[in-house]
Formats: structure tokens, sequence, C-alpha cells
């Protein structure tokens, strides 16, 4: 297509249009949900179900990097993210395997503060195991991407100064550390972000970070993502993945 003729005139191009946002699951554990107050668990029989309903609509589940670096190239189409946040030991017996059977990619967030310990930020339900170093480490040797959920859980957008530098940097070069691998993405803990902590992750040279519904600061260091529970059959899903685009305006830079 043409340039228009005030940008042959002008000497530059016209800005690029933003594309329609990315579509990223929101997942945590994956096992039993007899108990699961905050809705958080999925058993890996629906996770299944889930993922071979992505595959038979023709969409992939990747990690949020190779999802944002494939958009990047004009080649995102059928490619949704997978995260999984908080890092709870049971990815790897029950989400992994699934992952691989359905050849789909994922972006695991965990707390590097909180390495081997439990869900201890939930007042309600059962105390829910947190991956070991080596369980971080054997993710990623499965391809997962590792990224930061901050050290300890902490809501950022109620944290003080000092808090918010550490819970951004600090479990930055932890994990970097832990697993020889430069850490790109960041997920604010409950979803909650405001334009500080926005500023402080993206100074922190984190690539992306995701959200939930970030209304306004939406971009590429406030991903909105959606929920993905028990009560998600395919039919739900099918719902959510078509109102995902209509709900969401583009925005730059994605």
């Amino acid at each position: 297509m043409a340039a228009s003729v005030d940008s042959v005139e002008t000497g530059r191009l016209p800005a690029p249009r933003p594309g329609p946002l990315p579509w990223v699951a929101m997942y945590h554990s994956v096992g039993d949900c007899s108990d699961d107050p905050y809705r958080i668990t999925v058993t890996p029989e629906r996770l299944g179900r889930q993922l071979a309903w992505l595959r038979r609509r023709g969409l992939r589940g990747v990690s949020v990097a190779d999802l944002l670096a494939a958009r990047a190239r004009g080649e995102g189409r059928g490619l949704v993210g997978l995260t999984f946040d908080d890092g709870y030991a049971d990815f790897l017996t029950h989400a992994l395997p699934l992952l691989r059977r359905w050849n789909c990619g994922a972006t695991l967030f965990v707390l590097p503060g909180r390495l081997g310990g439990v869900n201890a930020w939930d007042p309600l339900g059962p105390r829910k195991p947190l991956l070991t170093a080596d369980g971080i480490r054997q993710a990623a040797a499965e391809g997962v991407e590792i990224g930061s959920h901050g050290l300890t859980h902490v809501d950022l957008t109620r944290a003080d100064d000092v808090t918010l530098k550490a819970e951004v940097v600090e479990s930055q070069a932890l994990l970097t550390e832990l697993t020889g691998t430069r850490v790109d993405g960041f997920c604010y803990p409950y979803g909650t972000v405001d334009a500080r902590a926005v500023e402080a992750v993206r100074e922190a040279g984190y690539t992306y970070a995701c959200a939930i519904d970030p209304g306004p600061l939406t971009g590429p260091h406030a991903l909105p993502r959606v929920h993905v529970g028990q009560n998600d059959t395919t039919w739900r899903l099918f719902l959510k993945h078509r109102l995902h685009r209509l709900r969401r305006r583009p925005v730059e830079g994605l």
C-alpha cells in the first residue's frame, strides 16, 4: 500500500496501527479443586479438555514471550498465551505432562522469595506447596518460560518504595541467577496494577508484564489476561475467546 500524500510530503511514514490485544489465559494450580475458595485450581482432566479445545480450533498455547515475538514478526495468528501464576509444585506433576501432550508452551510466574514454601498469602483454603529451586530449573529445562511474580506475593499498589523495588528488581536478579537465563516477564500479584508499579517494572528492564484488567494502563507492561478455571467448559472458553477482542481496545505497542 502506498504511503499517504501527507507522509510523502513530510518524509515520515505513518505510524503503524495498533493491533488487537493478544489473548492470554491465566491459570494457577492444577490438581484437586474440592476445596478451592479462590477458584484458582483446575483439575488435570479439565485442563486437558481445555488444551484439546484450543488445538481443535487451530489454536496453540505458547509462552507470553513467544506470543509477543511472533506478533512482532506478524506471525501471531493462531497463538494464545498460557500463564500459570504462583509457581505451584503441581505444575510439574499435572500441568507439564498435558502441555507436552498437546504441544503447548507456557509461562510460569514464580516467587523466588518463597522457594519450597506454601501459598501463605491466601488466608482461606488449603496450603499448596510451591516449587523449589530445582523444580523451577526443571520447568525451565523443559522449555517453560520463567517469569517473576515478585519476591513474596505482595500487592505492589500498596507497597512502599523499598518493598516495591525489592519485589521487582531483586526477584528478577534471583531468577536470572537461578535459571541462568534473562527474565523478561513480570506478573503483578493479585493482578492489581497502577502507574507507579508499571513504571517500576519498566525501569527494571522487563520486556512485558501481565495483569488482569489494567484498564487505561493496558500496554506491553500491563497486559490483560482472561481467568480460566474449573467451570470453564469448552463453550465458556469459546465465549471468553470471542468476547476478549470485543471488550479490549487495540493498544499501541501490541
